[in-house]
């Protein structure tokens, strides 16, 4: 019987450890590693002066320490490439010992060609004939004609071979050495003691406190990644008739129960700067609350306000602000849920206050102030014409003409091209059928000039128009809630955000809703890279599709597209759009498909009395079709008949 023997090498524990790095670090290698732009057609973002040096502030620098991420990844790989030069250079005892590769013969050999091979070897490699090199010592010419011999005999010996075929060894029983994935000093005998007492622990204390602090800290947490008591506040503190102002106010009641990293800096100096800038009505609002959501509310205000913090205050504030988007997402989600048009569009317009770092309603909006270096207070109220505010910069040699028109060509303007409603296969929208709301986007800079239209014959509108509707039929019979982009087509790579804290690309919601109710329809769909202008044709554009159900009810719907920035204030084009449902009996008889002919239950059946009882339309069963239902009974009974008297 074999004894086992420990391998004190731990190269099974090494093998362990490398698997388990390997199985941590690549992904975590992955998730560090800059992400490739989805698109060649990707356009730079706005290389004006401010928007630039705010890039240059959020870059991290070249002597700041790799977070905690980084130095785990770092020190992982440190240690994976020490085990497996380890490994490397690890000699393995395990391999079957096989006595035809040593000699480098093939098993079908007789004994006799198996003793010529030898001689032969034995002439080339004994210690005899062998001349000692600096390669090869005469220790190491011993030891490989020792081998020889020791095979060429477990072949011809027949205690040799039967030791080799009943051990695995020509020398007979030998120890099993094995190698386990624990160091040395685990299975000593006299450190059972502490390792049964850091098992215990482990066992008994850690694991549970480590699975009870992930549990109880998912159960706090919803599936939008926010507090579960600041989603309630969102549900509780939200009104059908919420404005902006009253966004700003309810986003803040969540920072009572977000985790975001204060200083020790007091607010008290900053606190009387934006209670000037706000007015006594707006301020009273803020100083009732608690002391953290006060802060919150504080720095917030400065940041759209465009108040100094100074260099204390300033990361605190960089963190609050990074982390509306994701709290605003979650605001919006719960709006959905209640269909309420006017807070779920002040919510989407919330996203484009901050990042262009405006005040919302009731402070009067300040379009302009979007353009590099201009002010809050050197602009009119709601004033939006760009190019004339550009203009007069011209006219007055402003440095930051410059810098606005580089803005401006990159400004995310949308424009309509076209709303439509549309049913595959279908001429007409019934009821409760499926339909698809197609919106034709892109992007026109402000003062752009439209693009020189050259003069096409008929048939070439006609085949530009057939290749319009091929195109957009694809689409809806696709899975993609976008069109893909069509070669030579460009959208902004990253939107005017000379403020915001971080990198922002431009995205916009498409919502249908119905004004007159308050109501949302469906759920918006929020969107990326749209493309900028090119030719302006009838092709020139980029479509996006909702997909839901028509209402059970036939008439006239008027309804209404938002599209909604969240990087730019103001712009919100619009179009109404009317949905006409009609009754199937519209459909011509080869548009009804045989489905029609058997969707009327007869009027002596179940079905038939329960349509009968609702309203609906029944097939009456006239008098021939009794007499070929009783002649087809006799048929069968004679049939049947027939069949027993065969029998």
């Amino acid at each position: 019987m074999a004894e086992y023997h420990y391998d004190e090498g731990g190269n099974m524990a090494a093998y362990f450890i490398i698997t388990f790095l390997a199985l941590i670090l690549t992904p975590l290698t992955l998730t560090l590693l800059p992400s490739r732009s989805r698109s060649t057609n990707l356009s730079t973002p706005c290389e004006c002066a401010p928007c630039t040096a705010q890039r240059i502030r959020m870059r991290p620098s070249k002597l700041r320490l790799p977070g905690k991420k980084m130095s785990f990844v770092i020190v992982g790989w440190f240690i994976f490439a020490l085990l497996c030069w380890k490994v490397a250079g690890a000699k393995l005892d395990n391999k079957v010992y096989d006595p035809f590769e040593i000699l480098g013969i093939g098993q079908g050999l007789s004994e006799k060609e198996i003793k010529s091979h030898f001689k032969q070897l034995s002439k080339k490699y004994h210690p005899d004939k062998v001349r000692v090199t600096v390669n090869e010592t005469i220790e190491i010419i011993q030891n490989r004609f020792v081998t020889l011999t020791k095979a060429y005999k477990s072949l011809v010996d027949p205690v040799i071979r039967e030791n080799l075929e009943r051990w695995g060894n020509p020398d007979g029983r030998q120890e099993l050495s094995l190698g386990i994935a624990l160091p040395p000093w685990i299975v000593a005998s006299h450190n059972n003691i502490y390792v049964l007492g850091a098992y215990a622990v482990l066992v008994g204390g850690v694991l549970p406190t480590l699975v009870g602090r992930w549990w109880f800290g998912n159960r706090q947490k919803t599936k939008d990644g926010i507090n579960a008591r600041s989603a309630a506040a969102f549900f509780q503190k939200l009104s059908e008739d919420a404005a902006e102002a009253d966004v700003i106010r309810v986003l803040t009641a969540a920072y009572s129960f977000e985790t975001v990293p204060a200083v020790k800096e007091s607010t008290a100096a900053l606190e009387a700067q934006v209670r000037s800038a706000l007015g006594a009505t707006v301020w009273a609002g803020i100083a009732s609350e608690d002391t953290r959501r006060q802060r919150a509310m504080v720095l917030l205000y400065a940041y759209l306000l465009r108040l100094d913090v100074g260099q204390g205050l300033a990361k605190e504030q960089a963190a609050l602000i990074l982390q509306t988007p994701l709290l605003l997402n979650a605001m919006l989600i719960i709006t959905q849920s209640r269909n309420w048009l006017t807070p779920v569009l002040a919510t989407m317009r919330i996203h484009a206050f901050l990042t262009q770092a405006l005040p919302p309603s009731p402070a009067p909006r300040k379009p302009l102030a979007q353009l590099p270096g201009v002010k809050l207070d050197e602009t009119q109220v709601n004033d939006d014409n760009y190019v004339a505010f550009v203009r007069t910069l011209q006219e007055q040699e402003d440095s930051r003409v410059i810098d606005a028109q580089k803005a401006l060509g990159r400004w995310g303007r949308v424009e309509i091209v076209d709303v439509s409603f549309r049913v595959i296969g279908e001429r007409i929208i019934t009821p409760s059928s499926i339909v698809y709301l197609v919106v034709k986007l892109r992007l026109v800079p402000p003062g752009a000039e439209p693009p020189k239209q050259e003069e096409v014959d008929g048939e070439a509108v006609k085949r530009l128009k057939r290749a319009v509707e091929e195109r957009e039929l694809a689409f809806l019979n696709s899975r993609k809630d976008a069109e893909d982009l069509r070669p030579g087509q460009t959208f902004s790579g990253g939107a005017h955000a000379p403020f915001w804290p971080g990198t922002r690309r431009p995205s916009w919601w498409i919502v249908l809703a119905d004004d007159k109710s308050n109501r949302v329809v469906v759920p918006p769909l929020k969107i990326t890279d749209v493309p900028f202008r090119r030719t302006g044709d009838a092709s020139d554009f980029r479509a996006y599709k909702i997909q839901f159900q028509v209402p059970q009810t036939t008439g006239l719907l008027t309804w209404r597209v938002y599209v909604v920035s969240d990087s730019f204030v103001g712009e919100e084009p619009h179009q109404d759009i009317v949905m006409k449902i009609e009754d199937v009996s519209a459909l011509k008889d080869d548009e009804r498909g045989e489905e029609d002919e058997i969707s009327e239950p007869e009027e002596d059946t179940i079905a038939g009395q329960m349509a009968a009882m609702r309203g609906g339309n029944v097939k009456k069963v006239t008098a021939d079709d009794e007499e070929s239902d009783d002649e087809s009974g006799t048929d069968d009974e004679s049939k049947s008949s027939s069949d027993s008297d065969s029998d």
